[in-house]
């Protein structure tokens, strides 16, 4: 018996031994990924073409995982930041010649689309040529590619140009038929975001607010189309109403959206006559990864003791419980607001906003932090895609916003929701609760019965209090009678072009417009900009095992233009009981 305990032993220490040597194998084998992943600076040969793949998904600021490249991302995501200075890069490297777009599968918001065309435009001034081609673009790779000084379409591809559709899913009827009935406590006529819950179609105030923003930014796609294809906005209206997805690529030439049909063989030749090439020699190209490792020709990193701050807040805001990679962490936010006001060489912030909002509470504390930060520093907002509701509510206390003219901003509004299953408890499943409590409204929020007289009036007291509160943050932070916010408050949701009129922000422009503001806020002539929350080490970005990043690009492939909603339904176990938050998802193809 006791050889065989002996043996027993021995076997499970061998066990252990070999389990200990193969996780320092596997990680000896990380090391080595890691190291293999390293950025190292690109070497840019003369007359280089940049290939601006319009492919994949952007996000407003991106880093990859080392293990991408070893798992296969099915779905590319890179970061708006990382767009936006490598063209600027290529405008400043004297030998690269052009930019190359390629048009694909691009998912990407209008306001960050007008970011990148109008880097685009810039590029134009420095004499460099643009070429453009696509089998099948779509109408925001057709949107950027229309700055080309040559676009080209495949003689079998096609150039979506239908206009623009917004379409909500009404939950209703499923709802009524699994016996749940959604509770809803709401402040504003526009607060659209619950109707899926309580309606079978759009309110008729909810309609109007949407055709005015869909009409709002389809009307900034066309004119700027227009001013870069030379055709009036009249004639481009004309044939969107033809749906031009379905006709022959010919057309695309006669109705001058596009100015030859070419192979792509042919549009490779055609770049190195561009760029002085016989057809039988190379052409050099670089690619976003590329170009990400170019140095910096004409930057003032580091050589100015003075900063301007950019801190990038993203995604939709919690209360300070989110355990996923994705939104914004309120209590992550503050500390890190916090620790920039306590800096002495940050002199101005540029606070980057894009979120359609989230946790009242969790807005709350960030507009705290930024008022205690404008008391100090200067303070410039610079919206994304969204800054709507609670991306709002952490907007205003700045000393001055900026906006994309299609950024979705406004929808100053709170709402709650509480289900109640008590049909689908009792009725369908058959299941019935008794119990006991110390005083009457010990269960409040008990989701197998509905709401009293006396819990809804409290629920709806809430409401009300933080709606009051948001009005009034609005109103000190924008200088604007509290009457004045009531009225363009309501939930309503407005584009940054109509913001603009009413008020809600300052100017239209860009993050780097945003930063030149906040230099002259700070009275800054000469300073070095670095960004923030600083990106992880790889070493972390590896072993962080809550990290779901590639379970959710896997997701992402899978559900496509679906994805924000399930999305949606991952996090909502997380959610605040009160919301301020966008009411829809919307999407341009």
């Amino acid at each position: 018996m006791k050889e065989f305990i002996k043996m027993a032993f021995a076997t499970v220490v061998g066990f252990l031994i070999s389990g200990f040597c193969l996780m320092i194998l596997g990680i000896m084998f990380l090391a080595a990924l890691v190291a293999s992943t390293e950025n190292t600076t690109t070497t840019v040969k003369d007359r280089s073409v940049f290939v601006l793949e319009l492919n994949g998904n952007v996000a407003e600021r991106y880093q990859a995982s080392p293990l991408d490249k070893l798992l296969g991302e099915d779905f590319s995501t890179y970061g708006l930041d990382q767009i936006l200075s490598s063209i600027r890069k290529a405008k400043e490297n004297e030998s690269i010649a052009g930019i190359y777009i390629e048009a694909g599968n691009f998912v990407c918001p209008t306001a960050s689309l007008q970011e990148i065309r109008r880097a685009l435009l810039d590029f134009k001034e420095s004499g460099k040529f643009i070429v453009a081609y696509g089998g099948n673009y779509t109408q925001s790779t057709y949107y950027l590619a229309s700055v080309a000084d040559n676009l080209a379409v495949n003689p079998s591809g096609s150039i979506a140009w239908q206009g623009l559709s917004a379409q909500t899913v009404f939950l209703k009827g499923l709802l009524e038929k699994i016996g749940v009935e959604m509770q809803i406590f709401r402040v504003g006529t526009y607060k659209s975001a619950v109707e899926p819950f309580i309606a079978h179609e759009m309110s008729d105030a909810n309609r109007k607010q949407t055709e005015v923003f869909i009409g709002s930014i389809w009307n900034n796609l066309v004119n700027d189309i227009s001013a870069s294809r030379h055709i009036t906005s009249e004639e481009l209206n004309a044939l969107a109403d033809k749906n031009l997805s379905f006709c022959p690529a010919q057309e695309y030439i006669q109705t001058k959206l596009a100015d030859k049909l070419m192979y792509k063989d042919e549009v490779l030749s055609y770049l190195k006559t561009l760029t002085g090439r016989t057809e039988k020699e190379e052409l050099p190209t670089l690619r976003l990864e590329d170009m990400i490792n170019v140095p910096e020709t004409a930057s003032k990193s580091n050589l100015h003791k003075d900063r301007i701050a950019i801190y990038y807040a993203f995604g939709e805001i919690d209360n300070g419980s989110n355990t996923y990679d994705e939104g914004i962490n309120s209590e992550v936010v503050i500390n890190d607001l916090r620790r920039l006001r306590e800096d002495d060489k940050i002199k101005a912030v540029v606070f980057r906003v894009n979120s359609p909002g989230g946790s009242a509470y969790g807005s709350e504390q960030i507009w705290r932090e930024i008022s205690l930060l404008k008391e100090v520093k200067p303070v410039v907002v610079s919206m994304g895609d969204y800054a709507a509701s609670g991306g709002y509510y952490i907007s205003c206390a700045a000393n001055y916003i900026y906006a994309e003219p299609t950024t979705i901003t406004g929808s100053i509004g709170i709402f709650g929701m509480i289900p109640n299953a008590q049909k689908l408890l009792e009725d369908k499943l058959g299941l019935s609760f008794d119990g006991v409590k110390t005083n009457k409204l010990a269960d409040l929020g008990d989701f197998s019965r509905p709401f009293n007289q006396e819990e809804s009036a409290l629920v709806q007291q809430m409401v009300n209090q933080g709606y009051a509160l948001f009005t009034q943050r609005c109103a000190d932070g924008r200088r604007m009678p509290i009457e004045k916010i009531q009225e363009i408050a309501e939930g309503r949701v407005w584009t940054g072009e109509d913001a603009k009129k009413l008020n809600l922000v300052d100017e239209l422009g860009g993050i780097n417009q945003a930063v030149e503001k906040a230099a002259s806020l700070a009275e800054l002539t000469e300073y070095s900009i670095q960004s923030y929350p600083a990106q992880e080490d790889k070493w972390f970005r590896l072993l962080d095992l809550k990290s779901d990043h590639y379970i959710q690009s896997q997701i992402r492939s899978a559900f496509g233009d679906f994805y924000p909603g399930v999305r949606f339904m991952q996090q909502i176990k997380h959610a605040d009981r009160i919301q301020a938050r966008l009411p829809f998802e919307l999407s341009i193809n």
